[in-house]
């Protein structure tokens, strides 16, 4: 193909589905011929040629070059501002650029580095070594363009993946219970998702008139596999559909849950559960809890009891007993059910909340302006030293009266 003065880069030599497109931008054809018979035979090579420095930004829009080869000293703009431009426009900025020139002085070469060049050639070196530096400059621009896309894609993924967190986080978070205020007990709690979905779930309520169950869950792993078996077995809870289970004996509820969510048919996923119910004509709160925290009972007087019964986790293996406990609660006291989400927080310099110092802080008084289940979610964020939380953090108050 001729050679063409016109603004715009004409294709000068080519090859079908040539990996590298070199533009070269200089006012003197008698270069560009030089280039062209170094590529001449170079089936991976196709030349783009602009003989005019003003339209070389348009030229490069238009042949989008994988390796831009340009000169110095040209007519109308000089060949370090345009070094400039090229890295100013977006299109071009990333583009390798090999400034070729017949000045040799270090300050020349010093100031086309510090403009944006990405390479420097005194014209013309040897036609191997031409042939190397613009394949070599080629194939990292292709490289970070390939780099860029898989990151734009990655990001479009992560984008649709962080919406449909978002939309599990919601609905996990609908499932959550009402605070209530009845003449027999109060209720609030905290709940704070991670930065990656997890398992949490907890709820409360009535079982008749007589009977108060509390329970809080928290499955292995995070995502919306962990979200969705939380969903289930809460629900399974929430509408007391394990069949022949008296939801009033937290041993049992624990055996049902343990046989109708086997891990082996869960994806290898299980989870640990804390369940109590307090009967408010006795005033006790019986409990069972499988691989779970130990709840924590907090009197009026500050002095606070654990409540665990230490059995297996939940879906680890099927049949399993769990054991059952009970406690006599005095008016005032607090019952704090919870996740290790809420204490297992690392600290800068490296290690992480013990439950001892988590238990440790809840006798203490709120924070001015804050109920005790905030101050707590507070406790821990300063503890950490961020916002944030990796896991989910559930805590859950129930005061008796």
């Amino acid at each position: 193909m001729e050679m063409t003065d016109n603004l715009q880069a004409s294709e000068y030599s080519s090859a079908r589905g040539a990996k590298v497109r070199a533009l070269l931008v200089d006012d003197q054809k008698i270069i560009a011929e030089a280039v062209k018979r170094m590529f001449a035979g170079q089936p991976d090579i196709s030349l783009f040629y602009c003989p005019d420095p003003a339209g070389a930004i348009d030229a490069a829009k238009k042949c989008r070059p994988t390796v831009i080869l340009q000169d110095l000293v040209m007519p109308e703009v000089d060949g370090l501002t345009l070094v400039k431009f090229f890295r100013a426009c977006p299109e071009t900025r990333d583009i390798p650029l090999v400034v070729l020139s017949s000045k040799e002085e270090p300050d020349v070469k010093y100031r086309a580095f510090e403009n944006g060049a990405n390479d420097y050639m005194v014209k013309f070196p040897d036609k191997l070594e031409v042939l190397a530096r613009v394949r070599y400059h080629s194939r990292a621009y292709t490289t970070l363009r390939e780099l860029n896309d898989a990151m734009a894609r990655l990001q479009q993924s992560q984008n649709a993946l962080k919406k449909e967190l978002d939309e599990a986080e919601n609905y996990v978070t609908s499932l959550l219970p009402e605070k209530i205020d009845d003449p027999a007990l109060s209720s609030d709690w905290v709940f704070k998702s991670s930065t990656e979905l997890g398992g949490d779930c907890f709820g409360y309520g009535w079982l008749d008139e007589n009977r108060f169950a509390v329970y809080l869950l928290d499955v292995c792993g995070h995502g919306v596999g962990a979200a969705l078996l939380s969903v289930s077995a809460m629900n399974a809870l929430r509408s007391r559909t394990l069949s022949g289970v008296d939801f009033g004996e937290p041993d049992r509820v624990l055996c049902a849950l343990n046989s109708a969510f086997d891990m082996d048919s869960q994806n290898g996923m299980f989870f640990t559960l804390w369940y109590g119910v307090y009967d408010k004509s006795s005033r006790e709160l019986s409990y069972a809890s499988g691989g779970h925290p130990p709840a924590i009972l907090v009197s009026a007087d500050g002095t606070s009891r654990r409540l665990t019964t230490n059995g297996f986790i939940i879906g680890g293996m099927s049949p399993m007993s769990f054991k059952k406990a009970s406690v006599q609660i005095a008016p005032g006291s607090k019952l704090y059910v919870f996740s290790d989400g809420v204490y297992e927080v690392e600290k800068p310099d490296g290690h992480t909340m013990s439950l001892d110092e988590f238990a440790a802080e809840l006798p203490a008084p709120p924070l001015p302006g804050l109920s005790k289940v905030e101050s707590m979610m507070r406790f821990s964020k300063d503890a950490q030293g961020r916002e944030s939380f990796e896991d989910d953090f559930s805590l859950c108050e129930i005061i008796f009266k």
